[in-house]
C-alpha cells in the first residue's frame, strides 16, 4: 500500500477535524462553565496601580 500526498493531507485533515471538536466539546462542557466565568472577572480583581491612582487623583484635582 502506496500512501500519495492527497492521502496524507486527508489524514491531516481528519486529525485537525477531531482536535477541533474535541476542543469545542472541551470549552463548552458544563464542567469548565465555574472555571471560566472565574477567569472572565479576573480583569476586575486587580487593585489600580500607582500610576492608574495618580492620574486619576490629578485628574480630580484639576477638575475641582
Amino acid at each position: 500500500m502506496m500512501m500519495d500526498i492527497g492521502t496524507l493531507r486527508g489524514l491531516g485533515t481528519i486529525l485537525i477535524l477531531v482536535a477541533f471538536i474535541g476542543l469545542v466539546f472541551w470549552a463548552y462542557s458544563s464542567k469548565r462553565k465555574d472555571s471560566f466565568a472565574e477567569a472572565a472577572l479576573l480583569p476586575f480583581g486587580d487593585e489600580p496601580s500607582n500610576d492608574t491612582a495618580d492620574v486619576q487623583n490629578h485628574s480630580r484635582s484639576t477638575h475641582q
